[in-house]
């Protein structure tokens, strides 16, 4: 079980590194052409958002990896897990329903990491 929570950990990580660096980075024209929601939010809640990824993904595997506050990696999961059912809330509203699945198998594979680091596998 816990090669399975560092591999989802890990996918997880790098996937949401990517997406907050490119939020965090990237002029809104350029992230519209993927990311319709951004004109609904202030390029300061996008970046935020771009930031909390990314915090969001070294705290799913530095905390535990170093074992200096271990207990962060599963907190950061369960912040993941908040931000997915966020962003599945905006894409509802928004009727993005299309690619919908992909938020919710990241909030599944979050809330995977989230309960197993919590309960210890």
């Amino acid at each position: 079980m816990n090669i399975g929570l560092w591999v989802a950990a890990g996918l997880l990580a790098l996937l949401y590194l990517a997406v907050g660096v490119a939020k965090l980075t990237r002029r809104r024209d350029r992230l519209r052409t993927g990311m319709g929601w951004v004109d609904d939010f202030p390029v300061l809640v996008v970046r935020l958002i771009g930031l909390a990824e990314i915090a969001g993904a070294l705290g799913l595997i530095l905390p535990l990896a170093t074992g200096v506050q271990p207990w962060l990696t599963p907190t950061a999961a369960t912040c993941l897990v908040v931000l997915q059912a966020l962003a599945i809330a905006v894409h509802v509203r928004r009727r993005e329903l299309a690619q919908l699945w992909v938020n919710v198998l990241l909030l599944l594979a979050a809330a995977f990491v989230a309960v197993g680091r919590f309960a210890g596998w």
